[in-house]
């Protein structure tokens, strides 16, 4: 077993646990009761501003972390703890950790929007509920992955275990760099077929609603198949997601709260490009390189720079990664006739 000696552990910290998750729900609620009350389709404008609206809260959100972790490890509690850099480099370290989770989780938010277009494309969901199901599917993640995070704040103090997850994110890396692309057909898929076996569904949409009453019996709509499939393809890509984030730090709270933040700005990051994902094409590669990076940290580099490499170079390698790809699939567009 691995010797973890945490900054924030949650027996002392549990009440930072329980005020983020509520200023998160209150979040929520305000985005649905308020902005988001009336039905209507996103349009790119609106959905460019909630991306820098949430991309501000999270970096706000980290300066705010930074300040309250300097005034935190230069108080008598932490007396016994030896900083290297002191303090101030020690709470400059939790904002660098925190902004790498997150580019981290955003960047793989990305390719979890591919899946998003083709589920409700399959499904003739209607740009104007699409809203709806992805405010609900985010309420679903927001659970899903603070079980995965306990359960993984727990398993990955193993070292068998730190190696089995390193091994599986290097193998999966690999596989997106050189698996062939493969036409989505949703008729195949388990999660599709499985959720028709447990539901009659209906063959028609009925607007926002999830269930309807068909005859003398409930069934349920195009619209709640599309909500599960999201459920099950965030719950899918949480398997790639949290442990690539515990690479780059062994602190839950920060797992939890840059993946949190990473979330929440996923509508509005799939309204903004689910008209132009496939512009992206060399960004699976940026994606492949970043997951083969954070199972190379957990297998091999961390332990061959003491126990944790250099978070400024995590970031460096990260973001220059992700840019890289980003910026190669704009300079080299893929043809037309090939996109369609």
């Amino acid at each position: 077993m691995l010797s973890q000696h945490l900054l924030f552990p949650f027996s002392e910290y549990w009440w930072f646990y329980g005020i983020f998750t509520l200023f998160v729900l209150a979040v929520l609620a305000l985005d649905l009761g308020v902005f988001h009350r009336k039905t209507h389709a996103i349009g790119f404008k609106e959905a460019l501003g909630w991306s820098i609206f949430w991309a501000i809260l999270a970096l706000c959100f980290n300066y705010v972390l930074y300040r309250y972790a300097l005034w935190d490890f230069q108080s008598d509690a932490r007396t016994g703890f030896v900083f290297e850099g002191g303090a101030e480099g020690a709470a400059k370290d939790v904002a660098l950790q925190f902004l790498t989770g997150y580019i981290v989780e955003k960047s793989l938010a990305i390719d979890n929007i591919f899946v998003f277009v083709v589920i409700f494309t399959f499904l003739g969901v209607p740009a104007l509920y699409q809203h709806r199901v992805l405010f609900y599917g985010i309420i679903g993640a927001l659970i899903f992955r603070a079980v995965f995070i306990g359960l993984g704040s727990v398993l990955l103090q193993y070292e068998a275990i730190v190696i089995i997850f390193g091994v599986f994110l290097l193998l999966t890396g690999i596989k997106i760099l050189f698996a062939p692309e493969k036409k989505a057909d949703l008729n195949k898929h388990w999660g599709y077929r499985a959720i028709k076996k447990i539901f009659p569904v209906s063959s028609e949409s009925h607007g926002p609603k999830f269930f309807v009453r068909e005859g003398a019996k409930w069934v349920a709509t195009p619209l709640f198949v599309a909500l599960m499939l999201v459920e099950i393809s965030d719950i899918i890509f949480a398997v790639d997601s949290v442990p690539a984030i515990f690479a780059i730090t062994k602190e839950p709270m920060i797992v939890y709260t840059s993946n949190i933040f990473a979330i929440l700005g996923m509508r509005s990051l799939y309204f903004l490009l689910a008209g132009s994902v496939d512009r992206f094409h060399l960004l699976k590669y940026g994606l492949g390189f970043v997951l083969i990076f954070v199972g190379a940290k957990m297998v091999w580099l961390n332990e061959l720079y003491g126990g944790k490499f250099p978070i400024t170079w995590s970031l460096a390698i990260i973001v220059g990664l992700i840019g890289g790809s980003i910026l190669l699939s704009f300079l080299r567009p893929v043809r037309t006739e090939k996109r369609k």
